[in-house]
């Protein structure tokens, strides 16, 4: 499925696109602001092929049947154009130049719009953005920018002036616990620490409710809580390295440390209120 119920939390931002569909008051570029993993490419995904589609719904939903909605599920959509870079750490002027300049004066294949979809959009360098200004100032008719990003300070005023700026928020806990146990269909003591985890990040709890090695994970981080103190320099780093094999950022197994020790905490407090209370 991919209609904008199945965006989890972000309540304010669907309003806005999908009031921006069904009043036909659709912007020449977006800024889609928020964490990495929170899920700014889905919401691109759905925005870009509500906007293509052929029979939309009254609600500005797609309707995910028609010949445009099943080629952008299929990701053949040949109007949604996903922007590449080579470098891993730079969008380049030419990057831009080629694949949006060069390329938007084209009108649309099949559809009412071309869609630009720019992940990563931070990696900009100060040329590319100047180039991409370029079109901005005076975008065709047709032309719908959408640039994702985690950090939007990143941006020129003068880009930022141009662009209609979304920011996501933080997914609430009760809203992330329910959809892990009911869509991921994990139990609750892994939705619960799963949330915990997220600290309101879709992609990071999916990606640790949907991990075969949660069990490993958790206990590896148990396992170092408890013997850190006895262990020897060479052990330590050993365990350390150990964060690779599961291929997570070490903040966010540091993370799960965290979570681990604070519920030891709250565990203990309520256990000294309770003797406090019955004592």
């Amino acid at each position: 499925m991919a209609v904008f119920g199945d965006i989890i939390g972000q309540e304010q931002l669907k309003e806005h696109l999908q009031g921006a569909i069904t009043m036909q008051k659709i912007s020449h570029a977006y800024i889609i602001n928020g964490e990495r993993s929170s899920g700014k490419e889905f919401i691109a995904r759905i925005f870009a092929m509500a906007i293509q589609c052929e029979m939309r719904q009254p609600d500005g939903n797609p309707c995910q049947q028609c010949h445009s909605c099943k080629q952008a599920l299929s990701d053949n959509q040949p109007d949604i154009i996903r922007v590449h870079h080579e470098k891993p750490n730079t969008i380049s002027v030419d990057d831009i130049r080629t694949q949006i300049n060069g390329d938007i004066a084209i009108k649309p294949y099949s559809s009412p719009y071309k869609v630009y979809i720019v992940n990563e959009a931070e990696k900009m360098n100060v040329q590319a953005q100047n180039a991409l200004l370029k079109t901005l100032e005076e975008p065709p008719e047709y032309a719908v920018i959408l640039l994702l990003t985690s950090n939007i300070n990143a941006f020129l005023p003068t880009i930022l002036s141009r662009c209609v700026v979304l920011n996501m928020k933080p997914v609430s806990d009760e809203q992330m616990k329910k959809y892990l146990m009911e869509e991921i269909k994990v139990p609750d003591y892994k939705a619960a620490v799963c949330t915990a985890f997220a600290r309101g990040n879709v992609g990071k709890a999916k990606e640790l409710a949907t991990s075969e090695e949660f069990e490993n994970i958790k206990n590896e981080a148990i396992s170092f809580l408890k013997y850190a103190q006895e262990m020897e320099l060479h052990e330590m780093i050993a365990a350390i390295k150990k964060i690779t094999d599961y291929k997570m950022d070490p903040t966010d197994y540091l993370d799960i440390i965290a979570i681990w020790y604070r519920d030891v905490l709250l565990f203990k407090a309520t256990n000294d209120a309770n003797h406090l209370i019955f004592h």
